[in-house]
């Protein structure tokens, strides 16, 4: 970890300029500038110090912390030292270079600095450096986070947030934009990179993947918040959103592919889950673009392989199966549906070429997407979903493609060729479609509503798929809306009905499953 060793924090050795006391609010020893108090109004005469990297903060409120100091500094370079001084409301922070601190200078000098709220002064030291003992362990970790995310990766936007001191290693995560599945190996693999990880439990709410990470020391869990939260895992999706969690000890009953505790090893496996086959953790640590075998700050995407092979254990490793872009669905409702049908639901993840319903067993069809990451998204997010009243099962085909007929033969309409299809939703390379795939849920979100077009209308519109309309909600242009239907099964039904739908003037409506509830 790179300039650790230039950090130190503690207490400063007496000066003729500084005057050494205790505070009883900090339990350390501190220092001031001779002339000033905290808060009364002589601090506004002191006359100005030449340049250096150490700066003079006044004012701070009574509750300002540490990390909420460094905060304001962290935009302009690395922060080498920091000493408050609690008694006066006052600190000093030490910069790696004068050129940062004249940077910050001169840009707090056109817009007053604030913590929490409150507006803080800073000046110029007389103090070129801060000579100082490493004496407290706190401060000590969050400097130590701190230059492990300058030297690695660029602090998130909500810095003082980022910094916020915690005392528990244990660290909640959520996935925005979760377009590959992502597996516990592949959280185990990126965060052991800043620190022993004992647990990890997985769980989805609110339509979400979210994970609960225990690491052996609360460093380690500030170290992986500052350099990972805000990070994607693969190009463009699968984002990082990462919290401290208020639990300090994860309790792990099961080792499978839900939870698992790596101090552990012999806990059962429970309620028929299989643990993860090694050899998928072994295909991401082989993997030459995979993000796991890097520094943090360097994450880079997985290859579509690696993607495939971290498909919840549900498929062997790339090479082997799962190169096909060809999905089998069965367990159909035969009596209901149709190509057509199916080219919309499954056009949610993905691009639908060809489906074929099967001539001797109408229950089941081929589908076939443009790519085999496709059909592994489709098969991850559609496998056990409710269509047409019958839980239906989805698995990978082992054709390569989906024939058409040949020419003459009359199949009965169960074959389409979807390839022209202007209905593709993410043929634009780096579509905001990518960004807004969510698994099947109660609540759609609808675009390209015409302006004349009502709640009332959309209502009954829904209302008419069979479905009972549980909630609505416009967003502030009216082109877009949630509507929340009573089940999955309703909305899944709403979307495979009117995704598309013409709502006069050629205006159609586009349908998709929302992460959101109303």
């Amino acid at each position: 970890m790179d300039g650790i060793g230039d950090v130190t924090v503690g207490v400063k050795r007496g000066s003729d300029e500084l005057s050494m006391y205790n505070s009883p609010n900090s339990g350390m020893s501190s220092i001031s500038d001779g002339a000033s108090n905290g808060s009364d109004s002589k601090k506004l005469r002191v006359e100005e110090a030449p340049p250096s990297r150490v700066l003079h903060i006044r004012k701070l409120p009574n509750e300002a912390s540490e990390t909420e100091v460094i905060s304001l500094g962290l935009p302009f370079g690395k922060v080498t030292n920091i000493l408050t001084l609690k008694g006066k409301n006052q600190a000093f922070l030490e910069m790696g270079t004068e050129e940062a601190a004249i940077t910050m200078i001169n840009y707090y000098t056109t817009v007053t600095p604030h913590v929490r709220n409150a507006p803080v002064y800073i000046q110029y030291s007389n103090h070129k450096e801060l000579k100082t003992d490493a004496g407290n362990q706190r401060t000590q970790a969050v400097l130590q986070a701190v230059t492990a995310v300058q030297s690695g990766g660029s602090p998130s936007s909500d810095v003082q947030e980022a910094l916020a001191a915690a005392s528990s290693p244990v660290l909640r995560i959520i996935i925005d934009n979760m377009f590959y599945p992502v597996t516990l190996d592949v959280l185990q693999q990126i965060f052991s990179k800043f620190g022993t990880v004992m647990k990890i439990i997985t769980f989805t709410k609110n339509n979400q993947f979210q994970a609960l990470l225990q690491f052996s020391d609360p460093v380690n869990a500030q170290q992986a918040k500052l350099a990972l939260d805000g990070q994607n895992i693969y190009n463009s999706c699968c984002t990082l959103r990462i919290d401290f969690s208020k639990l300090v000890n994860l309790n792990v009953k099961y080792n499978n592919d839900k939870s698992r505790d790596y101090t552990r090893p012999e806990l059962p496996a429970g309620d028929g889950q299989p643990s993860i086959d090694p050899s998928v953790a072994v295909a991401f640590s082989k993997d030459s673009n995979s993000l796991l075998g890097k520094i943090p700050g360097a994450l880079s995407p997985l290859s579509a392989a690696a993607a495939a092979a971290a498909a919840a254990g549900r498929v062997a490793l790339a090479g082997q199966t799962g190169s096909s872009g060809v999905l089998l669905v069965s367990n159909l409702n035969e009596e209901m549906v149709t190509p057509q049908s199916l080219f919309t639901l499954f056009g949610v993840y993905g691009d639908v070429q060809r489906v074929k319903i099967l001539y001797n067993k109408k229950d089941s069809a081929l589908i076939q997407m443009s790519d085999a990451n496709q059909a592994q998204l489709a098969m991850s997010h559609l496998n056990g979903q409710k269509m047409y009243g019958k839980i239906i099962r989805v698995t990978l085909s082992k054709h390569q493609t989906v024939a058409l007929p040949r020419d003459g033969l009359d199949d009965q309409g169960l074959t389409k060729d979807y390839a022209n299809s202007p209905l593709h939703r993410f043929k634009k390379p780096g579509s905001k479609n990518f960004q807004n795939i969510f698994p099947p849920s109660a609540t759609l979100h609808l675009s390209n509503i015409p302006q004349d077009v009502t709640e009332d209308d959309l209502r009954l519109l829904f209302s008419n798929t069979g479905g009972n309309v549980k909630a609505f909600k416009f967003f502030q242009d009216r082109k877009m809306a949630l509507i929340q239907m009573s089940t999955v099964e309703e909305a899944t039904q709403g979307l495979i009905e009117l995704h598309n739908y013409n709502m006069g003037g050629n205006q159609h409506l586009r349908v998709s499953f929302s992460k959101s509830t109303i």
